[in-house]
């Protein structure tokens, strides 16, 4: 008997986007995306807290990472053309 890879692939390979990627559970959920093979961007504000997880876990480095507010919609509107997401997850607040 095998054990299956987790998710099976399901995110392998996938456009991920996820708003409020610095906080606490956006940077577990982009961390956990991105080892699961698929390819992750974020928009969010700074990191709320010093220190974050999100610089813990290094993930400007690993993902693609865009600063910027949620509510400016010309800036999250070239977010989202310029990445194409497949997926968007919103945990912005």
């Amino acid at each position: 008997m095998t054990t299956a890879a987790p998710f099976q692939g399901v995110y392998s390979g996938l456009r991920v986007l996820i708003t409020g990627h610095t906080g606490f559970k956006g940077s577990w959920l982009a961390f956990w995306l991105n080892e699961l093979g698929a390819d992750v961007a974020g928009y969010a504000l700074a990191p709320p807290t010093e220190p974050s997880l999100f610089a813990a876990l290094r993930l400007g480095e690993r993902i693609t990472h865009t600063e910027a507010d949620v509510r400016d919609l010309g800036a999250l509107g070239s977010a989202l053309a310029s990445f194409q997401p497949e997926i968007v997850f919103h945990l912005a607040a």
